[in-house]
Formats: structure tokens, sequence, C-alpha cells
């Protein structure tokens, strides 16, 4: 699988306008070349450079097997908390530094995930049905 963004390339700057410093909103992503058996897709954010550890800024599952793409400020799929306490996209907001922020599209094997409350169980129940996933990865400092 291939996942990119209209916004950023693999590895540079994510513009400020999907930060806290801009709109705070989702970049575009499109993804590709994915497994034919797939049944649903699960989408993560997350920033392994935070001083908590990895920090989680959005969590999506339950996408539609037939999407190849999410637009700008859009919703997909079901959410699930993220560590800003909120289940929308949190954009990146690091307090020093430059961080990388991983946009990983994972292809699953089942149509629906169930009822996910934490972010321990979309991690749990995403690794167990995974096909195959991509990583789209950004940069950002304020």
């Amino acid at each position: 699988m291939k996942l990119t963004s209209s916004a950023f390339n693999h590895e540079d700057f994510i513009p400020e306008k999907y930060s806290c410093k801009g709109d705070d909103i989702n970049p575009e992503l499109k993804w590709e070349n994915v497994p034919e058996n797939t049944k649903s897709f699960a989408l993560s954010c997350k920033d392994p450079d935070a001083p908590i550890g990895t920090f989680v800024h959005w969590l999506v599952y339950d996408i539609d097997k037939d999407r190849r793409e999410i637009g700008e400020n859009t919703v997909p799929g079901k959410q699930v908390k993220n560590n800003f306490g909120k289940e929308n996209y949190g954009g990146p907001c690091p307090p020093s530094g430059t961080h990388r922020y991983y946009f990983t599209i994972y292809a699953l094997d089942v149509e629906k995930l169930g009822a996910i409350s934490t972010m321990d169980e979309f991690d749990s129940e995403v690794e167990k049905h995974t096909l195959d996933k991509a990583v789209l990865m950004g940069n950002f400092k304020r």
C-alpha cells in the first residue's frame, strides 16, 4: 500500500494550517495498492516524540472498503478519543523542537471492528485484523 497527501510529502513539514497554530483540521489523504480481500480501513496519527511517550492525535476505524481518500477536514468513520481528550483530529502542537507525525492507514480483514472506546482497544483490534498498512510521516515545529 501507499499513503500520500496533497498537503505535504513524506518526511516534509506539515503546513501550519493542519496544526494547533492554524485551522487544526486534518489534511487530505489518499491511498492505493490495497489488498484484494480488504473489508475496511482504519487510520491513526501519532507523534512518538512527545515528552509523555507516543501522543495520539487521531484514530478512525470502520472506514468503508471502497474508500481511497479522506478529504481535508472530514471524518471518514468512527473515531476514538485521542490524547487531547477529544474524538476529532488534533493537529501537531509540540511543546518544543521538531516532532514526527505518523499517519498510518491499515487495510483490515473485517467490515466492522465493533465498539472501541480506548486507544489501547483500537491498537489491539487493528493489530489483530491488519492485512497491510502504509505510512506517511510529516514533521512539525512550532
